[in-house]
């Protein structure tokens, strides 16, 4: 039995008339199932006429749903930021593209400093493009996400007041010019960002469309450049010159934000699984912490308990400034 039976009928219909359209009559040599990025997509890998190509098939929208997904990712394949695109079909949520393997990114070229080097070059090239359609404000969608979090009951009453004053102080502080807002990717974490050896590439376009060009500096600052070292090239790389002091001040308040809406992504993921009663407290462990629990086995990183713990990182991070948790939110 082939994996690409596993699917759903509909889903395996299209799959098959996707490849039909990019190999044509050639074997299929292998399907195999592959796990990558932050992304809910059935993804796998197919090897056929001497090429790899990545069939990427999402499962059933939801009412959130970001519907300018496949035309951004369009847009980015043609400007080689993403792998290559034979076939999208917007109505069947299908798409196949070239398959990159992943290579580990610490093994980039000059280490450190060149990666983030080659990030901000990467970011500044993805909002140079035609620009991607406009969806939602940024800071709108983090206060949609972080209502539905204060409305799961996964907090007992008043623990979340001190995130919901600063979210709004933080609100109206922010000023930005929808005008000016330009293509972005918009969840550029280290899942999302593919390194084949050679370059850089960006995948899992779910979430982009046109906002303020400091949302993926924000995310890709807080995940790649964690010294101030690694924070200036990473700012010199996209804008050619360090960020002054206006536009440093414009991005705390944004990083503050992609802190909060990465809070919620976990906080929603934790608010599934059943729980004795609300939390109460707040408290988030250090790395060192965390790194014992993990090891000691009290605590699995796969987990919606794991999440529910990382999201307490994100918040802290959200109403101090200190530092993200720094590892990869795809667990």
């Amino acid at each position: 039995m082939s994996d690409l039976d596993t699917l759903q009928p509909a889903q395996r219909d299209a799959a098959h008339a996707a490849l039909r359209e990019v190999i044509g009559a050639a074997t299929i040599d292998a399907v195999t199932p592959i796990s990558g990025g932050a992304t809910s997509a059935r993804l796998f890998r197919i090897d056929a006429g001497g090429k790899n190509y990545l069939l990427r098939i999402e499962g059933v929208p939801s009412p959130l749903r970001n519907p300018y997904q496949y035309v951004s990712l369009r847009i980015a394949a043609e400007a080689g930021i993403a792998p290559r695109l034979h076939y999208v079909d917007e109505a069947s949520r299908v798409a196949v593209m070239d398959f990159i393997r992943r290579q580990p990114l610490d093994r980039y070229p000059g280490g450190p400093p060149a990666s983030a080097k080659a990030l901000g070059e990467l970011l500044a090239r993805l909002q140079a493009t035609p620009t991607f359609p406009a969806f939602v404000r940024y800071p709108d969608i983090v206060a949609r996400l972080w209502a539905h979090v204060c409305r799961t009951g996964l907090f007992a009453p008043g623990v979340l007041d001190q995130s919901n004053e600063h979210l709004e102080r933080i609100r109206a502080a922010y000023v930005w010019d929808e005008a000016n807002s330009v293509s972005s990717h918009n969840d550029s974490l280290p899942a999302n960002i593919l390194f084949d050896g050679n370059r850089l590439w960006m995948i899992d376009w779910e979430s982009a469309y046109r906002t303020d060009p400091l949302v993926d500096l924000a995310v890709v600052g807080d995940s790649f450049a964690r010294t101030p070292e690694l924070e200036e090239i990473l700012h010199r790389g996209w804008l050619g010159r360090p960020l002054d002091e206006a536009l440093r001040g414009r991005l705390r308040l944004v990083r503050a934000l992609t802190r909060l809406y990465y809070a919620g992504v976990l906080f929603s993921a934790s608010a599934t699984a059943p729980r004795a009663a609300p939390d109460t407290s707040l408290a988030a462990p250090t790395l060192a912490e965390l790194a014992a629990a993990t090891t000691a086995g009290r605590l699995r990183i796969d987990t919606p308990a794991a999440r529910h713990v990382f999201g307490k990182m994100f918040l802290a991070s959200f109403l101090t400034e200190v530092a993200t948790p720094g590892f990869d939110l795809s667990v």
